[in-house]
């Protein structure tokens, strides 16, 4: 499982009409830094958007945050946790990471033997 550096969000966040829903809501601004968050650890775990119930406290999250991203569409409530709404859409998954990332090495491979053949100059 290949874990991403980093992850995609949309530069209109800020206009989403579910972020703005959430934003209204008390408490949202919390439950967006958690959307975000959670965004990080689907990332670094490999988890295709799956966030396990057991996890939220580590992205600063508690129940009612989820709650709350839940109603405003952001997340799907899924039993032992919640699931990024439409993740695949947006962010690759593990499998397309864990690819990418093969390929990478692949070229670093390559070129650091080619460099190696040449004494090491670049």
């Amino acid at each position: 499982m290949a874990k991403l550096l980093w992850v995609r969000v949309d530069s209109a966040l800020a206009r989403n009409h579910k972020v703005l829903a959430l934003l209204s809501e008390r408490g949202g601004d919390h439950a967006l830094n958690v959307f975000i968050f959670g965004l990080g650890y689907c990332a670094e775990q490999g988890s295709d958007g799956f966030i396990p119930d057991i996890a939220l406290g580590t992205i600063h999250g508690k129940p009612r945050d989820a709650a709350l991203l839940v109603k405003a569409g952001m997340w799907d409530a899924l039993p032992g946790g919640n699931q990024v709404h439409d993740y695949a859409e947006f962010q690759p998954s593990s499998e397309e990471a864990e690819k990418r990332s093969q390929r990478a090495r692949e070229l670093a491979a390559k070129r650091w033997s080619r460099d190696q053949l040449k004494g090491g100059s670049a």
